[in-house]
């Protein structure tokens, strides 16, 4: 393998870059710009059981250093990702995905998992574990460890491909949800989803989105993924797969020295759609101009 080349779950990619679910589709609007193959993987929308069309609008606003979203999961639902997405996706890309897994209930999770996980295309199940749990009051599952380890270990027992959890940073000790989530068989952790934000209309007095908040991401979130990152890898001895404010390559060897295996981009990709492939193409000079001959050898190197 080259240079840039890194495993994840025992899944070797040619690089570490990995647009991050919601910002990337299904991939094939993107195949429209550029051969995506050049990417290590990517990870597509977060799919639910049944279709949805996601909040009200306005759902995106601007912020300084960044964006909010309040989309809610609009996607097609998982059959008609299997029938439809897929197929399409089987012509442009021809590589393992990373299917962004979606529930508001543990039997939604378990169900829409077990489906895709039967899909040979698919690689690994992200698991987001950042939504309301419709049978727990509206908590987020991600913001109680046990609530967290029921999905994982409800995930593992009907599916074979490595399960990936995706954490929210909207907790106290994101450490003991990572550890439960570890502990109730996880096979990798993936940090963070977006920071609960808002912003205010000073014209009309009233909040900017619909919903009132959403969540936060770009460069604004970047120092506090990264802390995260550090904390989390720190504490498991499984992958951690580092996200959030990441824009250049650059951004990709800080998060690997802070424990990252791969790293996702968000953001970047919604303000410049060949974000991804240009970080790719300047990893090699920038690996020269930090003395680093490949890149899995720099993974947790700022630990000490």
């Amino acid at each position: 393998m080259g240079r840039l080349s890194v495993s994840l779950c025992g899944i070797e990619l040619d690089n570490p870059v990995i647009p991050a679910s919601g910002t990337f589709g299904y991939g094939c609007e993107f195949a429209e710009l550029y051969d995506i193959n050049c990417l290590g993987t990517f990870s597509f929308k977060g799919t639910t059981r049944e279709a949805r069309f996601g909040n009200p609008t306005p759902r995106i606003a601007e912020a300084y250093a960044g964006m909010l979203n309040a989309v809610g999961l609009q996607n097609p639902g998982v059959d008609a990702v299997i029938a439809e997405e897929l197929p399409r996706l089987a012509q442009v890309f021809h590589k393992p995905v990373i299917a962004n897994v979606s529930g508001f209930s543990v039997e939604e999770y378990v169900e829409v998992c077990r489906k895709l996980d039967a899909q040979p295309q698919v690689g690994w199940l992200e698991v987001n574990i950042s939504c309301p749990n419709v049978h727990g009051g509206g908590m987020s599952f991600g913001t109680d460890p046990n609530a967290a380890a029921e999905v994982v270990r409800a995930v593992k027992a009907v599916t074979t491909k490595p399960v990936i959890v995706k954490l929210s940073p909207n907790v106290t000790d994101i450490v003991s949800v990572a550890k439960a989530c570890e502990d109730s068989g996880a096979d990798a952790i993936s940090l963070i989803n977006t920071v609960m934000a808002m912003r205010i209309d000073l014209k009309t007095r009233r909040p900017v989105l619909a919903n009132v908040t959403g969540g936060l991401s770009g460069p604004a979130v970047f120092p506090l993924a990264l802390r995260m990152v550090w904390q989390v890898s720190k504490a498991v001895k499984i992958p951690v797969v580092g996200l959030g404010g990441v824009s250049s390559a650059e951004d990709v060897i800080e998060m690997m020295l802070a424990g990252a295996s791969a790293v996702q981009v968000g953001a970047a990709n919604l303000r410049n759609p060949y974000a991804c492939r240009e970080i790719i193409e300047n990893f090699p000079a920038v690996m020269d101009r930090y003395g680093i001959e490949n890149i899995k050898d720099i993974i947790g190197g700022a630990h000490g």
